[in-house]
Order: C-alpha cells, then sequence, then structure tokens
C-alpha cells in the first residue's frame, strides 16, 4: 500500500474523548486494485469511499485505519495525549538515554542526572526502579569528604549539590540517605555568603548562593538553595533561610524595610531579576534610569522562595509579586525573555502556581486559569515525538539538552495534579 495525507488544509478539533483529531483526507493506493479515501470529520467519524467494497477492501480499511491512526500523532500533532501517556513518553525517552554509569548527557553532568533522577521519582517511580537507582549510585559516587555532591574541579558546586540533595530526599523517605543530606546541608550553609566570606549582612550579597565561576550570588541558585534547605528540614526560622531571604528580598523590584539597596525602587513593579550583588544584573536587560528589569521565570522564582522560606501569601512582598505575575501571565513565552529559559520558566511557574495553592489564577484582566490544564496543554503541544522536550531555537542555559528540559517538564507536570 502506498499512501499520501492531504494537510494543506488540516486543522484539528475537539472530540468527545477530551482528544482531538486531524480534519483532512487520505489517499491510499492498494497497488492496482482500488483507491481509497479517508476522510477525518469534526465530529471523529472516519468516512471511506473506494472503487470495491468486498471483503479485501474491507480488511484494507481496518488496515489502513489501524496504521493511520497510530500515525496521527506524527503527521499532525493531532491526538490530545493524557498527562499519563506524555508522562510514560518521556519516561521511556530518558530510560533509552541513560548511560552505563547511571549518568545522563556525560558523567560529570551531575546537576543533571540528579535532574532527571528526581523528575523520575516525582513521576511515580520508586527508587528501586533499576534506571532510579542506577542515577541514585551515580550521584553516590560524586559525594564528597566536605559533604558536597559534585563532579571534581565543578563550578556549579551549590547547583548540583542542591539537586542531589533533593533527589536523595525524594528517594530517602525511608531514612536511608539521612546521612548524606545533613552532611550536604552542613556544606550548603558553608557556601552561603556571609560572616565567613568577610562581608556584612548590609552587603547586597548577603546571604545568597552563586555559582564559583562568577564570584557573587544570584537568584537562580538561590532559589534552588531554598528548595534544597526546605528538603533538608531547615526551617523558617533556622538562620540559613532567614539569610538566604534577605538576599531573595533585594532581588526584587520593591523598595521596602527589606530591601533599600540601589536598584529598589528604580522600577518598583514588585517583579525579580538575575542578582543585586557585584553591581547587579537582569538577563532582561536595564531601563533608561539604571533599573534592572524583571523578567518571568526570577520573578516565580523569587515569588516561592519567598513561601517556601517562609513567608505568608498575604505578605506585601509575595502581594507584590503575585500582582506582577497577574499582569504578565502567560505560557507562551518567559516574559521578558521569549524563548530563552522557557522550560526553567515552565518548571518554576508550576512550582510556584502549586505554593500559591490555587487551582486557578485569576489575572490582571479577571481572566480565570486553569493554570494545571494550560500549562499541561502547552507542554502536549511542545513534545516531541520520541517523548522528549528540548528547545530548538533558544538553546541557552543548555535548553539544547533533551534530558534537562524533559526533566523540567515532567517536574512540572507532577505539580499538575489537582489540588
Amino acid at each position: 500500500m502506498s499512501g499520501r495525507y492531504d494537510n494543506e488544509n488540516l486543522r484539528t478539533r475537539s472530540t468527545g474523548h477530551s482528544s482531538e483529531v486531524a480534519e483532512g483526507v487520505f489517499t491510499g493506493r492498494f497497488g492496482s486494485q482500488f483507491i481509497l479515501q479517508v476522510r477525518f470529520d469534526p465530529d471523529t467519524e472516519i468516512r471511506y469511499k473506494s472503487e470495491r467494497t468486498d471483503t479485501m477492501m474491507r480488511t484494507c480499511v481496518c488496515l489502513l485505519l489501524v496504521s493511520f491512526v497510530g500515525a496521527i500523532p506524527i503527521i499532525a500533532g493531532a491526538v490530545k495525549s493524557t498527562p499519563d501517556q506524555m508522562r510514560d513518553g518521556a519516561l521511556r525517552f530518558l530510560d533509552s538515554r541513560q548511560n552505563k554509569d547511571g549518568s545522563w548527557t556525560h558523567g560529570t553532568a551531575v546537576g543533571i542526572t540528579a535532574l532527571v533522577t528526581n523528575a523520575m521519582l516525582r513521576s511515580g517511580r520508586s527508587p528501586e526502579h533499576p534506571v532510579v537507582a542506577a542515577g541514585l549510585r551515580h550521584l553516590q559516587s560524586h559525594v564528597r569528604p566536605d559533604g558536597g555532591i559534585y563532579a571534581p574541579g565543578s563550578l556549579h558546586r551549590n547547583y548540583e549539590t542542591c539537586i542531589a540533595l533533593m533527589a536523595f530526599a525524594e528517594a530517602g523517605a525511608d531514612g536511608r540517605y539521612d546521612a548524606q543530606i545533613r552532611q550536604a546541608r552542613s556544606f550548603l550553609s558553608g557556601l552561603q555568603w556571609d560572616n565567613g566570606e568577610g562581608i556584612e549582612s548590609s552587603d547586597s550579597a548577603w546571604g545568597g548562593a552563586g555559582y564559583g565561576k562568577h564570584e557573587r550570588p544570584d537568584l537562580c541558585n538561590s532559589e534552588f538553595l531554598v528548595e534544597a534547605l526546605r528538603k533538608a528540614g531547615v526551617k523558617d526560622y533556622d538562620p540559613e533561610m532567614q539569610r538566604v531571604q534577605v538576599f531573595i528580598s533585594r532581588c526584587q523590584n520593591l523598595c521596602t524595610e527589606h530591601n533599600t539597596t540601589e536598584f529598589a525602587d528604580r522600577i518598583n513593579d514588585g517583579g525579580f531579576f538575575y542578582t543585586v550583588a557585584a553591581g547587579g544584573e537582569s538577563k532582561a536587560g536595564t531601563t533608561v534610569n539604571g533599573g534592572l528589569r524583571s523578567y518571568g521565570s526570577m520573578t516565580y522564582a523569587g515569588l516561592k522562595s519567598l513561601i517556601y522560606s517562609g513567608l505568608s501569601h498575604d505578605a506585601p512582598r509575595v502581594v507584590a509579586a503575585t500582582e506582577w505575575i497577574r499582569r504578565h501571565y502567560t505560557l507562551e513565552q518567559n516574559p521578558g525573555l521569549g524563548a530563552q529559559g522557557l522550560y526553567y520558566y515552565f518548571h518554576c511557574f508550576a512550582k510556584t502556581m502549586h505554593a500559591l495553592a490555587e487551582d486557578n489564577f485569576v489575572d490582571a484582566e479577571g481572566l480565570s486559569h486553569d493554570w494545571k490544564q494550560e500549562l499541561t496543554d502547552r507542554l502536549r503541544d511542545l513534545q516531541q515525538p520520541n517523548g522528549s522536550w528540548r528547545n530548538p531555537t533558544a538553546p541557552r542555559w543548555e535548553e539544547g539538552d533533551p534530558h534537562l528540559v524533559t526533566s523540567y517538564c515532567l517536574m512540572a507536570l507532577s505539580y499538575c495534579e489537582k489540588l
């Protein structure tokens, strides 16, 4: 059999099965016997017409329909996969890409391996699952005498240790990783910018965490620190959490008693930027008055970190950040950065919305959003036929790596269950 799919006017329609089908025509030629035309209409009926109606034709119809329906996700991206199907496809992809040493991407990519392992655990796999167990063993091989979990010579010790700690915490409900978690917590506390770095609490770097190569803290590393400390059992009132909350508050465009830095009132929109330290930086650029522009991923990261570190939903800093995301609510892009960091944005979006504990989020225009459904739909649209996700148009920040990006998406989906 040979055939062609006429998708010149292809479009998709919703069906009664909570899915979408392609509306179009498939024409198949079965040797010289007959020509079969199959039409998918908006009501999902499958209609055909042919030069013959005998048993052979009916058999071929069945074969064609089975093969064609199975091909729709690849041909048209039209069948609406369930969240479980999306998750299963992503897990199969990651299973197929694990290295022999239990890592993903390469043996020194501790952060990526930790994120994949954590995503699998969050997706319902047990620590005993062979792929997960191999990932955990690989992470254990990177536990250092100082308590950190990182590759030799790494300049990402905070990032790698934070995510590995979270994976161990997710896998260790029975206490099997308690020793590693305690040691990692101590290591992370030592990395925080405080008196040990020769600075005072008035310094803009106070309390934050960063990449070693930049010699200053940033909000991305600090939000991972907050989450790791929380997973390690650190309380809101513990010194580590109080210190990092100071740094996070100073990365907010909001002038309060908690933020009296030079950037606090230049924009004052409640959003967050990358770092206030070492002269300040926003990946979204600056305003004419030298303000550091707020943008999506950092605002969601900052907001969830304020909540995770103990602030209530009615605290002024939380309210201001929440109002920022009401004004900039979208899943089409990372507000302020477009496609850059889009999947990290989805990851932060899901965690933050979950922390706000609202199934429906009302934007500044008064529109109510079922954010779980909207995020699931958006991720479905972007998932590749092999089950993975990646950012081909904006691979900055490693988003060209499908292992990293697929893990971000699995993590995001894990927060899309109804409250």
